[in-house]
């Protein structure tokens, strides 16, 4: 992932006129667009014939990413697009439009369309809408050996035939047939068009309106398009696909004299018999699903039982009113225990060897007689603070990310998405935000890419500044360091990490829960409206791949979001320690922002170092703590304090008490995003304005929680 096109001798994407295209690097090079549905397996097909020759970026203009990839058969090179998931060409969201512009006008040699063998039927819907454009399409029939196992039975041939295209069958997460697949592809690519392709038949009155309108659209196209299917289109009147239309073409086809004449005779007959541009939409629609149901009924057999049988009786349980929101706790805590639990040792282990490299470092530095100032900035500013952010969260991550991705592969993230979409419906936004949500917990960054899957603009909006209400993986340590000291500390042994999962998991639930509150608010406020209806896909459940899973999670995942950290970790850390080692007036920059801020600070319950900690740790929420460890021990730099024991004691005898702990854990769950977060929500919604309320809704109800904390307890006298 994120190789450059130069290293894999992939082409790119480049737009022109609003349409996307393959710039090849090689003339010889055929260009394969891989499209299908949702959940078929697409992106397994594309990972297992590219491998590591692979780029990935954005569509141009667009925040939608694509991925191109090279392979190699039978000494023809092949560049593979895999282009969005999508239902059909009839598209409804930006994602949608991508997948059905490049199928129409990226002019690939050939389209492969990926369909999964246990729910065929559906999938031809988009097969026969992308034969219907391209001469050269592709069936490859995926899951074949989920379907084997719900004894469904395919006749590949028969289908073929039926269609009159090539038919592959695979099993992509093994690698079967694959080979098949590009020999398929191979004899497409050579050999053009095929007389004997499926042809849907509409009826007798949306045939004759077409047919009015083909001729003369086929003039001015000269072959660049199916003339039958732009006549069809026109008539239908859909304005997104009009607008790349006349954006492939150069030109607007409807204005042409004839083409104009022909479409008004077209609408008249119509308009006589009773039918709207809605009403034809729907009629092509019915025609399509119709060959659809013919062709499932003579080619795909199914057994007698029926085969979701096994699935239906899982979502009985987890998808239940009553038992589906405990379950989904219930897994949350266990992530976070076995997060918790497996990453103490690592993160130790790596802490001990990078300090212990960080001595040595100092030691040459001093051999070399290098300044006491560079030295300092180099290994007590820049380096240590690097060494706290990588053993802090690499461990945590590399177990955290693979556990996620598991119930991702099982299935079970989408029925999350299930049991929160009514709470989400309630509060005015999307049900797919709770999609994006869980992906916060990994990194907040992350989880605002994800909101990309939200098709309306205002509920994608409400997504993305909501989302940084989920902590993310660099907020843990500091939420488990003071639950440890604070509330589980008297507790011994396993006993202890059970309670420090209970009470991160209850912090988890006040996230969620502050995150379907301010969602109310911003719908019926700043972007008011009405949550939109989705089609939320179940998909079944399935084996997941433990080895490809943790080198998808390793790869993908822990090391991409671990070099983001580290890339602006490393001049905070710069800052960091010019601020505690430049003096002025006899105390340190860091004591005198510390000193400004403190009464402040004192009436959100925490003082003024814990609120300097804070804003210093806006390039990585790791090292927070560090920064106040730094500051009480004034030791100028990032130190690695033995124990939580001693760690406890260091912040009592500043004046810690529960209270000054509760406030630091609402504060680290609720204020601005850090900065890497920061620059993808700038990013993602293209405007400086939305960026600044992101960082400020969080913050503002981080102060509020904070100070009704603070004040209840003095009045209560608690404290």
């Amino acid at each position: 992932m994120g190789l450059s096109s130069e290293s894999t001798g992939t082409g790119v994407l480049k737009s022109c006129k609003g349409t996307f295209r393959v710039v090849k690097e090689f003339p010889d090079d055929k260009v394969i667009a891989l499209a299908g549905n949702p959940n078929v397996g697409k992106s397994t097909v594309f990972n297992s014939l590219t491998g590591m020759k692979q780029h990935t970026g954005n569509w141009p203009g667009k925040t939608v990413s694509n991925a191109l990839g090279r392979y190699g058969y039978k000494g023809t090179g092949y560049i593979l697009v895999d282009i969005p998931g999508t239902y059909s060409l009839m598209a409804n969201s930006e994602e949608e439009e991508i997948a059905r512009d490049f199928i129409c006008f990226g002019e690939p040699d050939a389209t492969v369309v990926v369909a999964d063998a246990t729910c065929l039927e559906r999938n031809l819907n988009l097969v026969i809408q992308a034969m219907e454009v391209s001469d050269n399409v592709v069936l490859c029939v995926n899951l074949l050996d989920e379907a084997k196992k719900k004894k469904i039975k395919i006749n590949l041939g028969l289908l073929s035939e039926k269609l009159g295209i090539p038919v592959a069958g695979t099993s992509a997460r093994s690698g079967k047939g694959l080979d098949g697949l590009m020999q398929a592809v191979s004899k497409t690519v050579l050999k053009k068009g095929n007389s004997k392709r499926l042809r849907v038949t509409y009826d007798e009155k949306t045939e004759a309106a077409v047919g009015m309108v083909e001729p003369a659209v086929s003039k001015k196209l000269c072959g660049r398009l199916n003339s039958r299917w732009v006549a069809l289109k026109l008539l239908e009147g859909d304005e997104s696909l009009l607008l790349s239309l006349g954006n492939y073409l150069g030109y607007d086809i409807s204005q042409d004299s004839g083409t104009a004449a022909a479409m008004s005779n077209a609408e008249k007959y119509l308009e006589r018999n009773g039918i709207s541009r809605e009403e034809l939409r729907d009629k092509a629609v019915t025609a399509i699903v119709d060959t659809c149901e013919s062709i499932s009924r003579e080619t795909v057999s199914y057994p007698k039982k029926d085969y979701t049988e096994r699935d239906r009786k899982i979502d009985r349980v987890l998808t239940s009113k009553i038992t589906g929101i405990p379950i989904m706790i219930l897994l949350l805590c266990a992530i976070f225990w076995i997060t918790i639990t497996g990453a103490n040792y690592p993160s130790e282990l790596i802490a001990r060897g990078l300090f212990w490299l960080g001595e040595r470092l100092s030691e040459l530095f001093r051999n070399i007689s290098a300044p006491e100032w560079f030295s300092g900035i180099l290994v007590n500013g820049v380096y240590r603070t690097l060494a706290w952010v990588v053993s802090v969260m690499l461990p945590p991550m590399a177990i955290f990310f693979p556990l996620f991705t598991i119930l991702e592969d099982l299935g079970y993230l989408p029925r999350v998405a299930f049991n929160m979409d009514n709470f989400f419906r309630k509060a005015c936004a999307h049900g797919k935000q709770a999609l994006t949500m869980c992906m916060g917990f990994g990194c907040n960054a992350c989880g605002v890419i994800g909101c990309r899957i939200i098709d309306s603009p205002r509920e994608r909006l409400i997504a993305i500044l909501t989302n940084n209400f989920v902590p993310c993986n660099g907020r843990f340590p500091t939420l488990i360091a003071i639950i440890t000291m604070f509330f589980a500390g008297t507790a011994a042994g396993a006993s202890q990490s059970v309670i420090s999962t209970l009470v991160l998991t209850g912090v988890i639930v006040l996230g969620v829960a502050v995150t379907l509150l301010v969602s109310r608010i911003l719908s019926k406020t700043l972007l008011k409206g009405m949550p939109s209806s989705f089609n939320l896909e179940l998909p079944p459940y399935r084996r997941p791949q433990i080895g490809r899973i943790i080198v998808r999670s390793i790869f993908d995942r822990t090391l991409f979001v671990l070099r983001r950290a580290v890339i602006v970790a490393a001049p905070a850390g710069l800052i960091i320690w010019l601020l505690a080692n430049t003096y002025a007036g006899g105390s340190s920059l860091l004591s005198l922002c510390a000193g400004f801020l403190d009464p402040f600070a004192k009436l959100i319950g925490m003082d003024g170092y814990i609120l300097m900690a804070f804003i210093l740790g806006f390039p990585a929420n790791e090292i927070v703590i560090p920064i106040i460890i730094m500051s009480y021990s004034s030791s100028g730099m990032l130190t690695d304090y033995g124990s939580l024991t001693a760690l406890r004691s260091l912040f009592i005898s500043h004046g810690w008490t529960w209270v000054t702990a509760v406030c630091v854990m609402l504060f680290s769950l609720m204020h601005w995003p850090c900065g890497t977060t920061c620059m993808t929500i700038r990013r993602e919604t293209q405007s400086a304005k939305w960026t600044l309320l992101a960082a400020a809704i969080p913050t503002a109800a981080g102060f509020i929680a904070c100070f009704t904390v603070a004040g209840a307890a003095k009045f209560l006298r608690l404290v």
